[in-house]
């Protein structure tokens, strides 16, 4: 498809957020995919923030981080796993990045000292991103999902943007509009009235929905299609149901089910064979029909947002597991483990681990329950139970590990304590100036870096004998190079080095039925038909543990 004609399709939100657009928009771009063509996402969030960089995991949910360093929204992850292909940082923007941006061009006259509005040179910006992403991945498809939902005035400005790529170029663009259909316990009844109302705001902004996908707890009936029908002038077709699903591995199949990838292609005139969809229907039917279990716990702090807990704090996590342990023949069985809660009982943690199969520390900031997820290591490498850290977890190995073995009680990281005798991490180098300045947004150790792998060791067995890896980062403290050493003099090997040999990248024991952990996020490039080789490893020890 040549670059005139390429297509674009924007996905928005009604009634309420959280229902599934990201999942929706990866699912539509696999079904693309799934027919040849070339497909590229990006995502919109309506916030001023830049970026997520510094915003609480618990309020925002996971920061995921792209090859090429753009800390990004979660969604990213997703698009990334369904489309089993990298993205970077042109497929994401923020409203702050993008006014940044506008202002920044204003300030260096790159708009030859006209009046630069809100409208429409926002929307413009808005379009150049977007259209550059798609001329960046040669796509024939560009995915946009403009976060939030329709009627907010945060996003209002995103959709002038579609309205005015639909004008210009009214058969390339099209518009989806993902609702929820609510079932009131006390009717028992689903309401379509909140999803009419939804699609009058997106009417009121200059767009008409060229589809609405239905989410809901059940099935959509042929009456709700007919009235949605009739009362948003869609066809009936084009009313796709959309219940929930018992992994987001199944939402591909279920629009694949309601021909939503052939009508897509029918609206935008795109002519292709049909979807691909053998490698989706051989995943689910390995994930479902798995017996046995492996139990993995996640020593994490993330967990509550007031009574409820939230998990997408550490969803590329979770979604990494489930990879690795659907490739070795287990259902993965994920409990959520509150290290505050250790520091309290060791108790209660010896009583929990010891149900396990295998122990994971994921990454972190700061101080709150710190002391818990380093008894939980300790538990994890005296008891024999697999383990993995990542990027905190790795560093809270090394202190554990330097407190009880090296016998330096005090040993800690000055993230926390700043004036440990023992620093045995410490902030890099080129950190410190801008932590100084408070300088914290997009500054860390972010994306691909180089890894070498020790000879003969675990890490370079998981890795299939590779001797180089690129691996994502994203953190500010390191190993203190001066206690590595006597570490390793102590049995921890540092398996994985920067390849000047400064920075370590992984640690392991190589008298442990499993004990890796490593400074970069394994769980970013794991993919669903292609498990990262860290979990892989993990999982499959932890599943030796457990006998049936």
């Amino acid at each position: 498809m040549s670059k005139t004609r390429r297509k674009f399709i924007f996905v928005t939100g009604g009634v309420m957020s959280g229902v599934g657009k990201g999942v929706t928009t990866a699912s539509i771009g696999a079904l693309l995919r799934a027919r040849g063509l070339r497909v590229t996402a990006v995502k919109i969030d309506p916030y001023v923030n830049v970026d997520p960089g510094t915003m609480n995991p618990v309020e925002h949910g996971e920061v995921f981080v792209t090859a090429d360093g753009q800390e990004s929204d979660q969604d990213l992850g997703n698009y990334e796993r369904f489309f089993d292909t990298d993205l970077g940082r042109e497929n994401y923007m923020t409203t702050g990045s993008v006014y940044l941006s506008v202002i920044e061009r204003e300030r260096s006259m790159g708009y030859g000292g006209k009046t630069v509005e809100v409208v429409p040179h926002i929307p413009l910006e808005v379009i150049s991103r977007i259209t550059a992403a798609a001329d960046r991945a040669n796509a024939d498809v560009t995915l946009i999902e403009v976060g939030g939902t329709v009627g907010e005035y945060q996003n209002i400005l995103f959709l002038e943007a579609c309205r005015m790529m639909r004008l210009d170029r009214p058969n390339d663009v099209l518009a989806i509009l993902v609702s929820y259909l609510p079932v009131p316990g006390t009717l028992g009844e689903m309401k379509t009235k909140p999803t009419q109302y939804a699609c009058r705001s997106l009417n009121s902004v200059g767009l008409q929905p060229d589809m609405i996908i239905c989410r809901s707890t059940h099935l959509l009936d042929e009456s709700r299609k007919r009235k949605l029908s009739m009362n948003c002038n869609v066809s009936p077709e084009d009313v796709i149901s959309a219940p929930d699903a018992p992994s987001i591995y199944n939402v591909p199949i279920r629009l694949h089910e309601e021909r939503v990838g052939e009508r897509i292609c029918k609206k935008l005139g795109i002519k292709t064979k049909g979807e691909r969809m053998k490698p989706w229907e051989d995943l689910l039917a390995t994930s479902s029909k798995q017996a046995k279990q492996v139990r993995i716990g996640i020593v994490g702090k993330y967990f509550s947002t007031g009574d409820f807990t939230l998990s997408d704090a550490y969803l590329s996590v979770i979604e990494a597991v489930k990879h690795a342990a659907w490739a070795v023949g287990r259902k993965p069985e994920i409990s959520w483990l509150n290290s505050e809660a250790y520091e309290q009982s060791p108790a209660q943690m010896k009583r929990e681990l010891a149900q396990l199969d295998g122990i994971l520390i994921p990454g972190g900031f700061g101080s709150r329950g710190v002391e818990g997820k380093i008894r939980a290591i300790q538990y994890a490498r005296e008891k024999k139970i697999p383990f993995l850290g990542i990027c905190y977890g790795l560093q809270l190995a090394v202190i554990e590990y330097t407190r009880h073995v090296l016998g330096y009680a005090h040993a800690h990281t000055t993230e926390i304590a700043p004036k440990t005798p023992n620093p045995v991490i410490h902030l890099m180098n080129e950190q410190e100036e801008r932590m100084k300045n408070h300088d914290y947004g997009g500054t860390m150790r972010l994306g691909n870096y180089p890894c070498v792998l020790a000879p003969h060791s675990i890490a370079q067995r998981l890795y299939g004998g590779a001797a180089l890896i690129q691996e994502r980062h994203r953190h500010r403290f390191e190993v203190n190079p001066e206690y590595v050493p006597r570490l390793m003099e102590k049995g921890l090997r540092f398996s994985g080095q920067s390849p000047d040999g400064t920075l370590a990248e992984i640690i392991e024991l190589p008298k442990h039925p499993f004990f890796v952990a490593s400074q970069f996020h394994p769980e970013f490039t794991s993919r669903p038909f292609s498990p990262n080789p860290l979990f892989l490893g993990f999982v499959k020890a932890a599943s030796g543990k457990r006998k049936h």
